[in-house]
C-alpha cells in the first residue's frame, strides 16, 4: 500500500504564438485543461503500475474539485483522504506556452489546507506501507507525513520538489530522497547535507537514467534509447514507480531499473498523467 500526500493541481494551459505584453490582449492558438500536481501525478503513476494507492489531498468544493475526485476513482486511487475545503478553490497552475517556453502563475488554493493534523489523521487507519511525499504542500505537512510514517515503520521516500533545502530532520526520516541533477547538486551544497546521506540519494538524470548509492558507490542505471515526445511528468512517472515496485517487494536496483523504464516510456506520448504507462505497457504481465 503506498500513501502520497501531495498536491493536486489543475493545469490551465493556453498556447500562443507570443507572450503578451503587460495591459496587452492577444489570441491564443489552443487551450486545454489537464490533471496536474506532483502528488496526484505520482500517485495515478503508482496506481498505473499496479499498487494500491491512496491520496492524501485537499481540493476546493468546485467543479474543479469533483472533477478531480472522480478521475482519480477511474485510476483506481483511494480518494477518501482528499476531502474539499469550502473557503478556496482547487489548486491551479496558468501556463502560457509561446515562444518554445511558457510562463507558469501556480495558486496553491486548497492545497495549503494539508495540515500536519489533516495528514496525521488520514494515516492514523493504515497499517505498513509506503509514504511519498512531494514539497507543493506546506512544510509542516510534510514532516508531520514523515513522523507518523516512521512512527509506524513504513519507507519513506521524500522526492525534494519544486526544490528548497531540507531540514536535518527530514533526512533523517526520509529513507531515500529523489532529487533532479540540479536539485541534487544544490542538496549537496546546503548545510545540513552530509556525507553519509549520499546513501539515501537517487538521482535522477533525465536521458541519462537514475543513479543510487550501492555498498558506497554510485551506480548509473542507464535509461532504454526512446524518441522523446513530451518529457513533461517524467519524474513525477519515475518516482510513483519507484514507490511502487518497492511496494511490490523488488530490491532497490531492480526498483530503480523498472521507475527508469517507465519513466521513459512516459516521455513517448503527449502529456503528464495521460502518457504514463500500465504495468501491461511496461512489458510485465506480473510485477
Amino acid at each position: 500500500m503506498i500513501t502520497v500526500a501531495g498536491s493536486l493541481n489543475i493545469d490551465l494551459v493556453t498556447e500562443a504564438e507570443r507572450f503578451p505584453l503587460p495591459g496587452e490582449t492577444i489570441l491564443g492558438s489552443g487551450f486545454s485543461t489537464v490533471f496536474g500536481g506532483k502528488g496526484a501525478n505520482q500517485a495515478v503513476a503508482a496506481s498505473r503500475l499496479g499498487s494500491e494507492v491512496k491520496m492524501v489531498g485537499r481540493v476546493g468544493n468546485d467543479l474543479y474539485g469533483e472533477s478531480y475526485v472522480a478521475h482519480l476513482t477511474k485510476e483506481k486511487i483511494d480518494v477518501s483522504d482528499v476531502k474539499p475545503v469550502t473557503h478556496l478553490p482547487t489548486g491551479t497552475a496558468s501556463i502560457v506556452v509561446a515562444e518554445q517556453d511558457n510562463q507558469i502563475i501556480v495558486v496553491a488554493g486548497a492545497n495549503s489546507e494539508v495540515t500536519p493534523e489533516y495528514v496525521k489523521d488520514a494515516m492514523k487507519k493504515l497499517e505498513k506501507g509506503i509514504l511519498l511525499v512531494q514539497l507543493e504542500i506546506p512544510g509542516d505537512a510534510v514532516e508531520q507525513a514523515m513522523k507518523t510514517a516512521k512512527e509506524k515503520g513504513w519507507i519513506v521516500i521524500l522526492n525534494p520538489a519544486p526544490f528548497k533545502p531540507l531540514p536535518s530532520l527530514w533526512w533523517q526520516l526520509a529513507d531515500y530522497v529523489t532529487p533532479n541533477e540540479h536539485e541534487a547538486a544544490a542538496l549537496r551544497k546546503d548545510n545540513n547535507f552530509l556525507e553519509a546521506y549520499n546513501e539515501k540519494l537517487i538521482v535522477t538524470r533525465g536521458s541519462k537514467g537514475a543513479s543510487f548509492f550501492e555498498n558506497g558507490k554510485e551506480v548509473l542505471i542507464p535509461a532504454p534509447k526512446v524518441h522523446p515526445v513530451d518529457t513533461t511528468g517524467a519524474g513525477d512517472t519515475f518516482n510513483g514507480g519507484l514507490a511502487a515496485f518497492l511496494d511490490q517487494g523488488f530490491e532497490l536496483r531492480e526498483a530503480v531499473e523498472k521507475a527508469v523504464k517507465a519513466a521513459s516510456i512516459s516521455i513517448t506520448s503527449l502529456g503528464a498523467q495521460s502518457a504514463m504507462p500500465t504495468i501491461e505497457q511496461l512489458g510485465d504481465s506480473h510485477a
